[in-house]
């Protein structure tokens, strides 16, 4: 399959995945903010029970992650992704309807942040799988830097909506928002024209734990997918814990009225988009691995500006530190997902990714609950200095990692190449 010649945009299948992704991102951000909000300010939940919420849609990783990954290696990607939406869009709808009808409850939270969570496991992973299907592999490049942009693009106008909307029509309107745009994927993904390979004839059909254990050997014993596992372990267990105590640290120690506490929470988002947009330019100049381990050590200490919020002039420090995560991590992340994608063989791609997901996504269930915990015994501050200095250990760790001695991410593991 060769390149798209002028590029993406002229790839009408793309351009669906691409619309429908950005558009559920932008009401998934939304909910970011809205449910804790919603906890905060109508059931007047504390730090630790706002912790437990956005720990409740990590959970689902440590429960479902690993057979999501076989899953999705023996199911066509895309009704899966169709019946995600539609879950999800359920589930987002009932908090507005709960709370209209006076019977809104922190348990339903917790169950509706459980039930999107669980079909983010399968969409998120169907979702990574079925991107080669639809692009050539020289598209890979240019398709994760689009949709990682786009998402970067839909943090910041979805938590910035979420406060606005807070503020005006109460935060269980963002909520509504959410299950709209899980329906508007929905439909782009059914409009998609692309039909994905049939299962390889002749393949032995194994058994789940087999198949789950074979897509944890090769993260295990790959050095690169395992440097690369334990990084976005440690990483996603600061970003997910600061996230989790956010938006209490700014609205109880900060002072910040709901109205902007979705701009201090999108500034992460503003960084994205330059990260996004700088991504595949750096790769090409200096290379792929040399360039993820130079975004992160460069930018990430920024964050450390963030926990030093305060009042006034004192709310530009969150902005700036929060704009320098965003890009280091959505580079990231576009520097990766090309890596991740074409690395593993086809017939285990699907566990391998969900391998690796399942130790990120995780740890961010282990953040939530620990940002939470030390937010309710030493303060939302104490918490958030604890997180960064998290984040911290992680860019250690993968700059300590096989790809210190690589100019670009390998193209394939040395078994694979040696056949």
């Amino acid at each position: 399959m060769a390149g798209t010649r002028g590029g993406l945009w002229r790839h009408r299948d793309f351009r669906l995945l691409w619309a429908g992704e950005t558009t559920s991102k932008l009401g998934s951000n939304v909910t970011t903010v809205a449910l804790p909000l919603v906890a905060v300010l109508v059931l007047h939940a504390g730090p630790f029970t706002v912790g437990l919420l956005a720990a409740a849609a990590w959970v689902p990783w440590l429960v479902l992650g690993l057979p999501a990954g076989a899953w999705i290696d023996r199911l066509p990607h895309r009704p899966v992704m169709l019946c995600c939406d539609v879950v999800s869009a359920a589930a987002s709808a009932s908090v507005p309807v709960a709370a209209w009808l006076g019977v809104l409850s922190v348990g339903q939270l917790g169950v509706v942040a459980l039930l999107t969570g669980s079909c983010g496991v399968l969409f998120g992973t169907a979702y990574r799988v079925y991107l080669p299907v639809l692009v050539a592999p020289a598209d890979l490049p240019e398709g994760n830097a689009k949709l990682q942009g786009s998402e970067s693009v839909a943090q910041i106008a979805g938590r910035g909506l979420a406060g606005v909307l807070a503020q005006w029509a109460g935060a269980v309107a963002g909520l509504l928002v959410d299950a709209v745009t899980f329906l508007v994927s929905a439909g782009c993904l059914a409009a998609i024209s692309v039909r994905e390979p049939p299962r390889p004839a002749g393949r032995p059909r194994t058994t789940l734990r087999r198949e789950i254990a074979d897509g944890l050997r090769w993260v295990a014993r790959d050095r690169y997918l395992r440097s690369l596992a334990v990084f976005s372990a440690v990483a996603n267990t600061a970003l997910t814990g600061y996230q989790a105590i956010n938006v209490v640290f700014f609205v109880q120690v900060a002072g910040v009225p709901p109205g902007a506490v979705g701009i201090l929470v999108a500034a992460p988002g503003a960084g994205g988009v330059l990260g996004a947009a700088v991504a595949v330019r750096l790769a090409r100049r200096w290379g792929s691995a040399r360039s993820l381990l130079a975004v992160v050590v460069v930018l990430t200490p920024f964050g450390l500006l963030i926990p030093l919020a305060g009042p006034g002039p004192g709310l530009a420090l969150p902005v700036v530190g929060g704009v320098a995560i965003g890009a280091a991590v959505v580079a990231a992340n576009v520097l990766a997902a090309g890596f991740r994608q074409t690395y593993p063989p086809p017939s285990v791609r699907g566990r391998v990714i969900a391998s690796g997901s399942l130790l990120a996504n995780g740890a961010s269930a282990v953040g939530a609950l620990l940002a939470g915990g030390l937010g309710a015994l030493a303060g939302p501050r104490t918490a958030v200095w604890a997180m960064l200095g998290v984040l911290a250990v992680a860019v250690v760790l993968v700059v300590a990692g096989p790809f210190r001695t690589r100019r670009d991410f390998p193209a394939a593991p040395p078994r694979v190449r040696q056949g």
